[in-house]
């Protein structure tokens, strides 16, 4: 009998390492909120589970949510960097020194909609015309809806804004805010219903699906409508560790990142919005404002001089410019007066 199990145990052992190699490559995600958030459902969660079904038995990624990896919203793209997690959601704004060509993205009055956004910042990514990303794989290039005002108390007119102490994503949206005579304060959104409540801001600027979903909603009641600028987001992968990668792997990764993923996340992120906003006009409890023409012709002016004077500090900030405004009139058909 033992001479029969010895030469098994040695068949056994030899392939142990057959087997091994057989395992998925197993890639770790982090996402500092909640799954069941809108951002969750619309970036990341179509690239993980496309690229978790076509890669069944070669690649799987596993997403750790609500902070598990880490809870700060401004340590994300850290986490990827020193090799906590292989693929994060980054909010860029949060790390502005980082990605100092972002700018035009955020710039005030530039997009119409969240989908000009995303599908100029995708492009832009695809066309390697911004800087820091040289050790980052962009699996997503994302954007939000251009953000809206939300306060504690009324506000029906720039004139009311003035001096309200008002939260920003990035230092652009603050310049934006700045000039609308707000007092803006950069703070990572899951910070700002607690900043609110206490007394240390007056509202912020958000989209209507994070202002319910991030709690905000519940510390404001008053809604100015007045679209100032988009938000950029990402989904990153180290490149150190993407190149690492068996080829068919990477093509995987590929395959459902870029415009794929800004597609799915834009049809979903639009119906979120959408839904968020109706339920705000319909709650009697809140006070929803659209802007005046007069406030209207204000801010665009506004926004018009802020978007001339970024352009006419750098010969490379035109060029981002004239690049952004290139995409935007692809994405509209090309048609042109975007503003």
């Amino acid at each position: 009998m033992l001479k029969l199990i010895a030469p098994c145990a040695l068949l056994l052992f030899a392939l142990l390492p057959a087997a091994s190699a057989a395992d998925p490559i197993k890639l770790k995600m982090a996402y500092f909120s909640s799954d069941r958030t809108t951002t969750y459902l619309a970036a990341i969660a179509p690239f993980v589970d496309a690229v978790n079904a076509e890669g069944a038995g070669l690649l799987h990624i596993d997403v750790s949510v609500s902070g598990a990896l880490g809870k700060n919203p401004a340590r994300q793209l850290q986490l990827v960097l020193d090799g906590t997690t292989d693929l994060a959601f980054v909010v860029p704004g949060y790390t502005p020194e980082r990605f100092p060509d972002n700018a035009v993205i955020e710039l005030p009055g530039l997009f119409k909609n969240i989908r000009e956004a995303t599908l100029t910042y995708t492009g832009l990514i695809a066309a390697n015309a911004l800087r820091g990303y040289d050790d980052l794989f962009v699996a997503g290039a994302f954007a939000t809806e251009p953000e809206t005002i939300h306060t504690r108390l009324p506000v029906a007119s720039l004139r009311e804004l003035a001096g309200l102490r008002i939260r920003a994503n990035n230092p652009m949206q603050s310049t934006a805010l700045a000039g609308l005579g707000a007092v803006p304060v950069d703070m990572p959104i899951n910070q700002a219903s607690t900043a609110i409540s206490g007394g240390k801001l007056d509202g912020a600027m958000v989209g209507p699906a994070p202002l319910i979903e991030f709690g905000i909603s519940r510390v404001v009641a008053n809604h100015y409508l007045l679209s100032v600028s988009a938000a950029p987001l990402l989904v990153v992968m180290n490149r150190r560790k993407f190149e690492g990668l068996p080829e068919p792997a990477k093509q995987i990764i590929r395959r459902f990142s870029g415009g794929w993923i800004a597609e799915h996340y834009i049809d979903t992120y639009r119906v979120a919005n959408d839904s968020a906003l109706q339920s705000l006009k319909r709650d009697p409890n809140r006070n929803v404002v659209i802007p005046s023409p007069t406030d209207l012709a204000r801010a665009r002016a506004e926004f018009r001089a802020e978007i001339d004077a970024w352009s006419a500090t750098d010969p490379r900030h035109r060029e981002l410019l004239a690049k952004a405004e290139a995409e935007i009139s692809t994405i509209r058909g090309g048609t042109t007066g975007q503003r």
